[in-house]
C-alpha cells in the first residue's frame, strides 16, 4: 500500500497572484514539484473579506488528519497576514510563495524570491516558529501604524491603480500627503505601566527585524527578540515631515531628532476618538481605541530554508 498523500492547500489573492504577473508557466511547474514530492494539492483563491473565514474553515479542515501537510499563502504580506491569522498556535505549518512588492516576512526568514526555489523550500525546508505581534483582534508580521502612514497606503493604493504596483508610489503617495494631509493625533500611550501624553502624526510599531534594519532603527534587535518595538514621531510641521520622509528615503530615520523609538513587553494607546485608522501589513482597518499592543512568542509555525535569520 502507498504512502499517504501529505495535504498542500495553496491561498493566493488574485491581485497579486500568478495570473496577475502572469507566471502562470511557473505555476504549472511549482505544482508539478509538489506532487512529484508526494503532496495532493488544493488551491483557494482570495475572494470577499466575507468568504474568507468560510474557505479557511474549510482549509483547515483539510489538514486534521495525519499527516497535517501545510497552508501556503502565496501573495504579499497582507495575503500572509490573512492567512497567518488563521494558523496560529495550530500545529499546521504555513509556507511562503512571496508574490508582493517588497516579501519583507520572506526575506527576513531566508526564503528565495524566486518562486520556483520558494517551492522547493516547501518540499525540502524545515519548521521553524515566528513571534507575531498583535493589535486588539488583528495581527501584524509587519507593521502597524496609525497617522499619517495609514494615509501613505491609501494614496499609495490609489497610484497602484492608476499606474500598476511600483516601487515609486511608495514615495510618491508619502510626498502627496504631506503637501495635502498632514495631521496630528492627541494620544496617551502607556508604555509598561508608564502614561505618557503624546500629540504625533504617525505612531510607528514594526515586528520585522529586517524591515528595522533597512531603516536604520536600533529597535530592530528588540523586535527580533520578541519585544514590542515602536516608533512616535514628535512633531507635525511641514518642515519636519519633509525631513522624516527624506530619511526615510536614505534608510537614516533614526538620525532624525524628533522621532522617538522604544521597545516594550505591552503598549496600550487611549484616544477620546470613537475609531481610529490603521494600516496593518498594508491593510487598512478602523480600530476601537483603547489599541492594545503585545507581542504572541513562538505563535506560528513556518517552512523555512536550513539556515534562516530569526524573527
Amino acid at each position: 500500500m502507498g504512502q499517504a498523500l501529505i495535504p498542500l492547500s495553496i491561498i493566493y489573492n488574485q491581485k497579486s497572484g500568478f495570473h496577475a504577473n502572469h507566471q502562470e508557466s511557473v505555476y504549472e511547474k511549482i505544482m508539478t514539484l509538489w506532487s512529484e514530492a508526494g503532496f495532493s494539492i488544493q488551491s483557494f483563491e482570495m475572494g470577499e473579506h466575507a468568504h474568507f473565514q468560510q474557505m479557511m474553515q474549510h482549509v483547515l479542515q483539510r489538514h486534521q488528519q495525519q499527516p497535517q501537510g501545510v497552508v501556503v499563502a502565496a501573495g504579499g504580506d497582507g495575503t500572509l497576514n490573512a492567512v497567518a491569522a488563521y494558523l496560529m498556535h495550530s500545529p499546521i505549518k504555513m509556507g511562503i510563495l512571496p508574490l508582493g512588492t517588497f516579501n519583507y516576512v520572506a526575506r527576513v526568514l531566508g526564503i528565495p524570491l524566486d518562486l520556483t526555489e520558494a517551492a522547493q523550500v516547501i518540499v525540502a525546508g524545515h519548521t521553524t516558529s515566528v513571534h507575531v505581534a498583535r493589535l486588539n483582534q488583528y495581527i501584524y508580521l509587519n507593521n502597524a501604524s496609525l497617522g499619517l502612514y495609514p494615509l501613505f497606503i491609501e494614496k499609495r493604493e490609489r497610484y497602484n491603480g492608476y499606474w500598476g504596483r511600483l516601487t515609486i508610489n511608495a514615495y510618491t503617495s508619502g510626498l502627496d500627503v504631506l503637501i495635502r494631509d498632514r495631521k496630528e493625533l492627541k494620544l496617551e500611550v502607556d508604555v509598561d505601566g508608564q502614561r505618557y501624553p503624546v500629540k504625533t502624526p504617525l505612531v510607528f510599531f514594526g515586528n520585522n527585524q529586517l524591515q528595522l534594519q533597512e531603516l536604520n532603527l536600533k529597535i530592530a534587535k528588540d523586535a527580533a527578540q520578541g519585544k514590542v518595538a515602536g516608533v512616535v514621531v514628535a512633531k507635525s510641521d511641514k518642515k519636519t515631515l519633509f525631513k522624516l520622509l527624506w530619511q526615510l528615503i536614505r534608510g537614516q530615520l533614526e538620525r532624525t531628532p524628533e522621532i522617538y523609538s522604544f521597545a516594550a513587553d505591552q503598549v496600550v494607546i487611549h484616544s477620546k476618538a470613537k475609531k481610529l485608522s490603521l494600516a496593518i501589513d498594508g491593510e487598512l482597518v478602523q480600530v476601537n481605541p483603547p489599541l492594545k499592543i503585545w507581542v504572541d512568542h513562538a505563535a506560528l509555525k513556518v517552512v523555512v530554508p536550513d539556515v534562516t535569520a530569526s524573527f
